[in-house]
This record gives structure tokens, C-alpha cells and sequence, in this order.
């Protein structure tokens, strides 16, 4: 039988940001995500996104790797099992107060 986890509601005030929200709810739902479609996604311009993404991977919620295609280097992002579990309880608290 495996353990259930269950996460602890806990607000956390770097994830907190409208955008960062959004960008954590977009990358819980994979494994990475190319920065290029973050921005778009998020319609925002590269610094705003850099910015809110320098954030989250000094606080390790973010791992940012870099790859070369077609000549190109290519950002992307995901989010660690710190992040995963950050935003996990952001949300779960984000439920409880509304609840």
C-alpha cells in the first residue's frame, strides 16, 4: 500500500505574485516548458518573464537548463519537487481561505 502525502495549506508569498501563479500552475501541469512559450503564454515580454522566473529559481522553486536546437539556444523551465510542493500548499491554502 503507498502513503498518501497530504500537503499542508501554507501561503507562500513568492509564489503569491499573479504572474508567478500563473507560471507555477502552467509548469505543475509538465515535465518543462520552453520559455519562448511561457512568454507567450503568459503574454509577456522576456524581462518581465526573466524577472519573475529569477525569483523562483533563487528560491528553488525553478530549475531554468538551457539545450541548443537548430543552432538556437532554447531556455526552459521546470519546477523542482520543492516547487511542486510550494505551490501544492500555496494552492491547498489559497482553497482553505476561500472554502
Amino acid at each position: 500500500m503507498t502513503e498518501r502525502r497530504i500537503t499542508e495549506p501554507r501561503f507562500d508569498t513568492t509564489i503569491h505574485a499573479a504572474l508567478r501563479l500563473q507560471l507555477c500552475a502552467m509548469l505543475a501541469e509538465v515535465d518543462a516548458l520552453d520559455f519562448s512559450a511561457a512568454r507567450e503564454d503568459l503574454d509577456v515580454s522576456d524581462s518581465v518573464l526573466s524577472k519573475h522566473v529569477k525569483v523562483l529559481a533563487d528560491e528553488g522553486y525553478v530549475v531554468i537548463t538551457s539545450r541548443t536546437s537548430g543552432g538556437r539556444a532554447r531556455k526552459r523551465l521546470a519546477l523542482t519537487s520543492t516547487g511542486a510542493q510550494a505551490y501544492a500548499g500555496h494552492v491547498a491554502e489559497l482553497r482553505r481561505l476561500i472554502g
